[in-house]
C-alpha cells in the first residue's frame, strides 16, 4: 500500500493534527444536482502521513457516462458495477471523522453530498480541505496548479491521470507536501466547514422562464406592447397576479420582480398605492397601466427583437446625426511586465488602510505584483507604520524575506537587483484595465478572490448575470451563498477557504440574454472594506490552469460592497475587466439595484 510519507519524500508536519480522507470523483458532467458518480476512491491518512485504508470502485450511474474521452469510462466498463446504494455504508465508514480532501473539493464534496441525499443519508463530514485553494495561498512556481503539475513539483508520482484510485494516491503526496509548505510560512488551512451556509436572506423566490427577447426600450402611451419590453405587477389584481404573469411571458414579455428606469410598464389598478414598486415607478417616469387596459394590450403584442438576432434598422426617414458610441477601453496584452520591480510580488504590512491601498496601487504602477497574504511567491515585504508588529514578522525574517520602508517606493527602484522571469505569469491589472480572455483556451473561467487571512470580517462573494439593461432578468441571475448556481449552470459560487470564494462562469453556457456577469463582495455587519483590507482576484481557466490576470483591490474606508470584476461581450470577444468600485450600501442595496427584488 502506498505511504504519502515515502511518496512525498518529506516528514509529514505535526503542525495540522487532522484525519484525513482523501477522495477523488469521476463524474458524467459538471452539476451534482443532475449528473452522476461514476467512480470514487477514498484514502484515509493519519495526521502523521501513515496510511490506514484505501478503497475504490467504478459505479453504475444508470445514465449516460457523459464525456468518455475525459474519464474513459464507457458503458460496457461500467455495466456490473454497484449502484451507489449498495456502497454507501463502505464510504460513509471511511468518511466519518475525517476531513475530506480533494483538489477542487467543492466538487467532490459536492457530488458526494448529492449521492449520499439520493440514497436517504446525509454526507458525514464536518470540515473540507481543498488541495487547489491550498495551493493558491502557497503559490509555488509552477506553470498551472493542476494535480498532475503540482505531483511533479513536488516530486510525487502520479501514474495515471482521471483514474480515482490514482488520483486520491498522487493527492496524498501533494497533501504531505503542501503542509509541510504551509507549515513552513506559517499559514493556517483553508478548511471549509460543512455543509457551508445553506439558507440566507436573499433568495429567489418562484423561478421564471427567461425572456427570449431583446429590450425594445420605454413603452409609448397609446401604443402597443413588443415583445421583450421589462414589465412589472404590484397591488391586487382580478386575476390571480402568478396567472396574469404567465400570460404576459407567454406573449414574449420580460416579467420582473422590480421596478428600475428600465422597466416599460407598471401593471397596478391602483397607481396611487403607495407600494415601493409604485413609488419607484413615479420617481422613474415608468407608464402605469391598469389591469384591463394591460390585457387589452396582450391580445397584440409586437414582434421583437430575439437575442440571438442582430438588432434590426431603425425605419426609414431622414438621417439623424448620432454621435458615436464611446470607444471601448483596449484589451491589455499579456506580455513581460516592466518596470523598476518588475517581476517582483510586494506585500504590504501596517499602515492605515487609504495608506496601504496606496502603496499597492504604487507597485503596480512600478511593474509589480501587490500581494495580500503571505506566501511563496512572496519576493519583498514593505513595512509601513506599526508593521513590525503584525503577527507575520517573525516567518518573515526567518525566511529572509527582503524587508523595504517607504523610502523604497519613493526612490522608484530597488536598491538591488533581481532576475525573476515574467513568462507565464498573469497580467497584473490596475483598476479599470481590461484583458481578452482567449476563447481558444477554454470557454469556462474562474474568478477567485482572497482577503487577509485570520480577518474578523465576514465576507460574501456573489455574482449578477446581467442584461443589455445591466439588470439580472430574473432574481435567479443572482449567484450567492444560498442560491450558488445560475437556473442554466453558466455562474457558479464556491467556497474555497475562510479568506477564499471563487465564481466559475461557462461563457458556452450563458444565455444569449446575459451580456455581462459582474462579481462583487461584501462584507457584514457592521465593518466596512477599510477593516477588511485589500482584495485580490485572480482570473484562470477552469480546471487550475494558471491564473490570466491578477489585480489587488483596495476600496475606500466606509464602503460595505465592492465591484471586483465584470466580464462581458465586446462583439465576439469576451472581456474582463478589473473594477475595485466601492459603495456605502450592503449587499441589499447592491442586488437592488440589478434589479434583484430584496424584501426589506
Amino acid at each position: 500500500m502506498l505511504s504519502p510519507t515515502a511518496a512525498a519524500g518529506t516528514r509529514w508536519v505535526p503542525d495540522y493534527p487532522h484525519d484525513w480522507a482523501i477522495v477523488d470523483v469521476e463524474t458524467s458532467g459538471f452539476r451534482a444536482a443532475t449528473h452522476r458518480v461514476l467512480s470514487l476512491a477514498v484514502l484515509t491518512v493519519a495526521a502523521d502521513g501513515t496510511v490506514h485504508g484505501e478503497y475504490s470502485t467504478l459505479l453504475d450511474p444508470g445514465c449516460d457516462p457523459g464525456p468518455v474521452h475525459v474519464h474513459g469510462l464507457t458503458p460496457e466498463r461500467l455495466r456490473g458495477a454497484p449502484p451507489f446504494d449498495q456502497v454507501a455504508e463502505r464510504v460513509e465508514a471511511l468518511l466519518r471523522g475525517r476531513v475530506l480532501v480533494a483538489h477542487n473539493a467543492q466538487f467532490d464534496y459536492s457530488f458526494l453530498a448529492q449521492e449520499f441525499l439520493r440514497v436517504g443519508k446525509l454526507l458525514p463530514v464536518a470540515q473540507r480541505l481543498c488541495t487547489l485553494a491550498l495551493n493558491r495561498r502557497l503559490a509555488p512556481p509552477t506553470a498551472d496548479l493542476k494535480l498532475g503539475t503540482l505531483a511533479a513539483h513536488y516530486g510525487i508520482r502520479h501514474a495515471k491521470a482521471h483514474d480515482a484510485l490514482e488520483d486520491t494516491r498522487a493527492l496524498a503526496g501533494v497533501l504531505g507536501a503542501s503542509l509541510a509548505a504551509a507549515s513552513s510560512l506559517g499559514l493556517s488551512l483553508p478548511l471549509v466547514p460543512c455543509p457551508p451556509r445553506a439558507n440566507g436572506s436573499y433568495g429567489p423566490r418562484i423561478p421564471k422562464m427567461r425572456c427570449s427577447y431583446r429590450s425594445p426600450g420605454p413603452f409609448a402611451p397609446g401604443g402597443p406592447l413588443v415583445q421583450g419590453m421589462k414589465i412589472a405587477i404590484t397591488g391586487a389584481t382580478g386575476i390571480p397576479r402568478e396567472e396574469l404573469a404567465v400570460r404576459a411571458a407567454s406573449a414574449g414579455l420580460n416579467v420582473m420582480s422590480t421596478v428600475s428606469r428600465h422597466t416599460s410598464v407598471l401593471v397596478a389598478n391602483d397607481a396611487a398605492s403607495g407600494s415601493a414598486k409604485a413609488r419607484r415607478a413615479l420617481a422613474e417616469g415608468v407608464p402605469v397601466l391598469d389591469e384591463r387596459t394591460f390585457l387589452a394590450l396582450l391580445e397584440d403584442v409586437r414582434p421583437g427583437t430575439p437575442h440571438d438576432q442582430p438588432t434590426p434598422p431603425p425605419p426609414a426617414g431622414p438621417p439623424t446625426p448620432i454621435a458615436a458610441p464611446p470607444a471601448a477601453p483596449p484589451a491589455a496584452p499579456r506580455r513581460r511586465a516592466t518596470g523598476p520591480v518588475a517581476g517582483r510580488r510586494v506585500l504590504v504590512l501596517g499602515g492605515t488602510h487609504p495608506d496601504a491601498s496606496a502603496a499597492r496601487a504604487r507597485v503596480v504602477e512600478l511593474g509589480g505584483a501587490a500581494a495580500v497574504n503571505l506566501s511563496a511567491s512572496v519576493t519583498d515585504v514593505l513595512v509601513l507604520a506599526e508593521g513590525e508588529e503584525d503577527r507575520r514578522m517573525p516567518r518573515i525574517r526567518k525566511l529572509l524575506i527582503p524587508l523595504h520602508h517607504t523610502d523604497w517606493l519613493d526612490a522608484g527602484a530597488p536598491t538591488e537587483t533581481f532576475n525573476a522571469s515574467m513568462d507565464g505569469n498573469p497580467s497584473v491589472l490596475a483598476r479599470g484595465a481590461v484583458i481578452d480572455l482567449p476563447s481558444t483556451r477554454t470557454a469556462r473561467w474562474t474568478v477567485s478572490a482572497s482577503w487577509a487571512q485570520r480577518t474578523a470580517c465576514e465576507v460574501d462573494v456573489v455574482a449578477f448575470a446581467l442584461d443589455e439593461d445591466g439588470q439580472v432578468s430574473c432574481d435567479e441571475d443572482f449567484v450567492f451563498y444560498g442560491a450558488p448556481d445560475s437556473p442554466d449552470g453558466a455562474v457558479h459560487l464556491s467556497t474555497d477557504g475562510p479568506s477564499e470564494q471563487s465564481v466559475t462562469v461557462d461563457l458556452s453556457a450563458l444565455p444569449a440574454a446575459v451580456r455581462k456577469v459582474t462579481v462583487a463582495a461584501a462584507v457584514g455587519g457592521t465593518a466596512r472594506f477599510g477593516d477588511l483590507g485589500g482584495v485580490e482576484i485572480t482570473a484562470a481557466p477552469d480546471g487550475s490552469g494558471s491564473p490570466l490576470a491578477q489585480a489587488a483591490l483596495d476600496a475606500a474606508t466606509t464602503e460595505r460592497t465592492l465591484l471586483l470584476c465584470e466580464i462581458y461581450r465586446r462583439g465576439p470577444v469576451w472581456r474582463l475587466r478589473a473594477v475595485g468600485q466601492g459603495y456605502d450600501h450592503g449587499l441589499a442595496g447592491l442586488a437592488r439595484s440589478y434589479g434583484v427584488d430584496i424584501e426589506d
